[in-house]
């Protein structure tokens, strides 16, 4: 597709100040009589200020769409939404018709769970007040419903067992997240192979920012821009792991960084970040659907790969090539402006993101070669150590009852 061909590129005429504000005849004529659209108007035209988004001595009259060059516009951005929602469906008819089946050819189904006894007392306070009791709610608890504190600590770790994922869940969503990044890191390799810059990383700034975007470029920022919204609208139904906040973090950072970079024109370092991200999010997501399938070895295999991949790119690639071209080079041509600091700040967001997770990255290396790694080190545990202790409690309460004499008294 030829970049004069671009969807919504044929909009741009239609808004000659898509950066600077909204504009047309009925508008302006709107914001002579409101004083909330004149305000409205004025806060756009301060955050679209040519002197936060562009080097000096440039305006946004010379990223105008002509002589052959196509620019990217901020009006493009929306369509990632309905996309977004797109991905949602999308995802929604891949686990149901391939991810569950492909989960029952490697014999994954969900485990049955010891459900909680029925007590209005203890769910009213699971629900309302806290799913961990501390010790003093646990002994006013035993006094209301006449039961003993074992029975109510062990009520509260079933009940919390009963609303958290079970491993086929966390397969299809594994999967998911696997078929997307693998060919999100084979649309990126083909857009990027014959590339200068992607061989150079000088050859980023030639002609910064006068540089027209190319067809490739527009559909691998749309369609990870789209994705990342999906991942952050069903977050709350995703399983929750101990890094929830710093994922959330991550989700933001990047929006906001692609979302930057593609109205500033920094098109060329954002797909090249978009690529580093995506090579080790293959090996991440396909190392958790062996692991759920129990195929210890090849998850092994794939954990030490992936642990190298992401050494090398999240703390080699990314901060001494990329950071380094984003940070040192632009300043060969022109000197530092708001938008270059911001640019950078986003980018070491997400490099301080890559050294908290290459600690835990560690953390499971050093468990592997100790020999005790299981799952995934980022994981919530609290299922199944709680699964374990009610299995471990009814043993105890077994031979303290008697249960090796003949009998099986259980106090709940």
């Amino acid at each position: 597709m030829p970049p004069s061909q671009f969807p919504l590129t044929a909009h741009s005429s239609s808004l000659p100040s898509d950066r600077a504000g909204p504009g047309g005849s009925l508008f302006c004529s709107l914001l002579s009589i409101s004083p909330e659209l004149r305000m409205f108007q004025t806060i756009s035209e301060c955050f679209w200020w040519d002197r936060i988004w562009l080097p000096p001595n440039l305006t946004w009259s010379d990223l105008e769409d002509g002589h052959g060059r196509v620019y990217a516009k901020a009006s493009h951005l929306y369509v990632t939404v309905p996309y977004a929602m797109a991905f949602l469906i999308i995802r929604y008819l891949f686990e149901r018709l391939i991810a569950t089946p492909l989960a029952a050819c490697f014999g994954i189904r969900e485990s049955a769970r010891h459900r909680a006894a029925d007590s209005v007392i203890l769910e009213r306070h699971y629900l309302s007040f806290s799913k961990t009791p501390a010790q003093l709610e646990i002994d006013g608890l035993t006094k209301k419903c006449g039961w003993s504190r074992r029975q109510v600590e062990r009520w509260f770790r079933q009940r919390r067992n009963q609303d958290r994922p079970g491993i086929l869940k966390k397969f299809k969503e594994a999967s998911w997240r696997f078929i997307f990044y693998l060919l999100a890191c084979i649309g990126g390799l083909i857009a990027l192979y014959d590339k200068p810059w992607f061989y150079d990383t000088r050859e980023v700034w030639v002609g910064f920012p006068k540089q027209s975007m190319l067809a490739s470029q527009y559909w691998y920022y749309i369609i990870e821009m789209s994705f990342y919204w999906s991942l952050l609208f069903s977050v709350a139904s995703d399983v929750k792991r101990k890094d929830f906040k710093e994922q959330i973090i991550h989700h933001l950072a990047t929006l906001t960084l692609l979302a930057f970079s593609w109205c500033a024109n920094y098109i060329r370092i954002g797909t090249m970040v978009m690529l580093v991200h995506d090579i080790s999010d293959v090996l991440l997501e396909s190392g958790k659907l062996f692991n759920y399938a129990k195929w210890e070895r090849t998850c092994d295999v794939i954990f030490v790969v992936f642990a190298l991949v992401f050494m090398v790119t999240r703390l080699i690639i990314y901060p001494f090539w990329l950071i380094h071209c984003a940070w040192v080079y632009p300043l060969l041509d022109f000197p530092p402006f708001f938008g270059y600091y911001f640019f950078n700040l986003m980018m070491m967001v997400l490099q301080l993101l890559h050294l908290f997770w290459a600690y835990l990255i560690l953390r499971m290396v050093k468990k592997f070669i100790f020999g005790n790694m299981k799952g995934d080190d980022r994981s919530d545990h609290e299922e199944e150590e709680d699964e374990m202790s009610v299995e471990e409690e009814e043993v105890h309460l077994k031979v303290r009852n008697g249960s090796g004499a003949g009998g099986v008294h259980r106090d709940d």
